[in-house]
């Protein structure tokens, strides 16, 4: 059985992703970390799949011999919390979210419920020290 890439990088709008974002504080937080993810990577948005807004690029090769392309860094504004996925093997990544404010995190996701509760330069500390590790690593 082959497995399938769900998450491609498409020609979708970015903003027009973001202007349908209901909630008016997590579509303002969204243009935020947007703003702060371009000026970071100095690279332009691009939508992967139908709901990640994604910064560079990176190709994978896992032992099983499932291989893909997915984005270095990126965020969605999903229901529940502003999802960014930054949270790569950095050696300040604890450091780093213990200054943060309130949040939650999973395998390699950041989870804030507003941009409002945390600390926006640890924040851009983070993100920036992750892409840096990230394109170091797959360059």
């Amino acid at each position: 059985m082959t497995y399938q890439v769900k998450t491609l990088i498409t020609d979708d709008s970015v903003t027009a992703f973001l202007d349908k974002v209901g909630n008016e504080v997590r579509r303002a937080d969204a243009m935020a970390v947007l703003s702060l993810m371009q000026k970071i990577t100095r690279k332009p948005p691009r939508m992967w799949g139908s709901s990640i807004v994604g910064f560079d690029q990176y190709h994978y090769k896992y032992e099983s011999g499932h291989e893909g392309d997915m984005c270095m860094i990126g965020f969605s504004p999903r229901a529940q919390a502003l999802t960014l996925y930054v949270l790569h093997d950095i050696p300040e990544r604890e450091a780093l979210l213990e200054k943060l404010g309130k949040h939650k995190t999973g395998k390699g996701c950041l989870y804030i419920n507003k941009l409002a509760d945390v600390d926006m330069k640890v924040l851009a500390a983070l993100i920036k020290t992750s892409y840096a590790w990230i394109k170091a690593k797959h360059r």
